[in-house]
């Protein structure tokens, strides 16, 4: 995208080009590139020409992005890419607010994150990840022809329904989706196919709780995606939650730890307060362990008013504070995670003899 770049007496003169006519995101580029310019020393002005790339132009950044592979799903089978979908039997047990949290500390790791909010009808990741400005509006994905090219946020590539609805003048209400099967499965195709994350370390899928339409796309999509299965205490929730962990499992794919959330709450006077109970994320691995594979209890993340508030601020806990109690488990489940290494046994690599 980048045209030119030349300095005058001070003044940095740089020309881009913008994928389309009308880009959403013209004005948070322009904004990048004048920023990121001005930063370099003896830079004291900024002068920015944007143009628009030419249809030859758009097609060939789309073949350079494909790799000059047709269109294809790059995360099945054989993908160097660690995919881990975020699981839970029900809603209401916090699996967003610990899906973006992991995804920020991974990415505070060091590492490549992507993230998909597969939750169609509940999403709330652009909310949380600080993807949504005071109107309420949450900037769409760059468009190259048919490839998408995702908005980031702390660090997390991130994709979501909610940068497709738009709010009706006067309208306080965010947009709903009424969605049936096909759409829904078309939709998680074109999240997994269309949008150009780049090479990543790890994707992570905010699933919707149960066991419907879109657990059952991603598990025929991604056989060999892992599983987190969220929980809470209650022994309410954790009974179903195990019942997600048996669907996927069926699909293939691996469940690979459970994370209770909303557990035990220590008060300023040391007194414990089990709201939810105790013991769910316990049951919940040992229902899903078999004699072929051990699921172990991650975590349990206690109940955090700082988690939920720095949730409705847009601010992962993990980034905002993380000296919170919940915060320092979540983190050490995503150190967890980080130490398994995406494995190259058995998988053919990307190279093509000249």
């Amino acid at each position: 995208m980048v045209r030119d770049i030349s300095v005058d007496d001070g003044v940095a003169h740089v020309a881009i080009a913008l994928t389309i006519v009308g880009c959403p995101a013209a004005d948070r580029i322009a904004s990048d590139v004048r920023r990121a310019a001005a930063s370099v020393p003896g830079i004291t002005d900024v002068a920015l020409e944007v143009g628009v790339m030419t249809p030859a132009e758009r097609h060939a950044l789309t073949e350079r992005l494909r790799g000059g592979r047709a269109r294809e799903m790059p995360f099945g089978p054989g993908t160097l890419t660690r995919v881990i979908a975020v699981s839970s039997g029900k809603g209401g047990v916090g699996k967003s607010t610990v899906t973006a949290n992991l995804a920020a500390a991974l990415a505070a790791r060091g590492l490549a994150v992507g993230l998909v909010d597969a939750d169609v009808h509940g999403f709330s990741i652009p909310g949380q990840l600080g993807l949504v400005d005071a109107h309420g509006s949450v900037p769409q994905p760059t468009r190259v022809d048919d490839l998408m090219l995702p908005p980031v946020a702390h660090g997390v590539k991130v994709i979501s329904i909610g940068m497709f609805l738009r709010r009706r003048d006067g309208d306080e209400a965010v947009g709903a989706v009424a969605w049936r099967g096909p759409m829904l499965h078309r939709t998680v195709l074109q999240f997994l196919t269309d949008v150009y994350f780049g090479d990543l370390d790890v994707l992570l899928l905010d699933m919707p709780p149960g066991t419907g339409d879109i657990a059952i796309s991603v598990g025929q999509l991604l056989p060999n995606a892992e599983v987190l299965v969220v929980t809470t205490p209650q022994t309410a929730a954790s009974d179903v939650a195990v019942r997600s962990g048996l669907v996927a499992r069926q699909t293939g794919q691996r469940v690979i730890g459970v994370i209770e959330n909303m557990s035990a709450l220590t008060l300023p006077d040391g007194t414990v307060f089990d709201l939810f109970g105790t013991g769910g994320g316990a049951a919940v691995a040992a229902a899903l362990t078999h004699e072929d594979a051990e699921v172990p209890l991650l975590g349990s993340v206690p109940l955090s008013p700082t988690l939920r508030t720095d949730a409705d601020a847009g601010i992962p806990a993990v980034i905002a504070h993380p000296e919170d109690p919940a915060a320092r488990v979540i983190a050490g489940i995503a150190a967890q995670l980080a130490q398994t290494p995406r494995g190259l046994s058995g998988r053919a690599l990307p190279f093509r003899p000249r």
